[in-house]
């Protein structure tokens, strides 16, 4: 459930920051543009916000590996 939660808040976090770039930007060109650009944001700042918590969990398990413990395959 926290997964998720995380998941969720993130995915509308980083939206809405897409949402403001995009609209800004698409503003300084013209009126119409404003409201493609943040569209386009939104959906970049949601793809975005998925991908990393999906990211973060797995560096999290990878933190939480014990060196001294679990085995290591040798590189020659």
């Amino acid at each position: 459930m926290r997964e998720n939660f995380r998941r969720i808040y993130s995915r509308a976090k980083h939206a809405a920051i897409g949402a403001a770039i995009g609209a800004a930007i698409g503003g300084i060109v013209s009126r119409n543009l404003a409201s493609t650009g943040g569209g386009i944001g939104a959906l970049t700042g949601a793809i975005v916000g998925e991908k990393r918590v999906s990211v973060e969990s797995v560096v999290e398990d990878v933190k939480e590996v014990d060196v001294d413990t679990d085995s290591i395959p040798d590189i020659d």
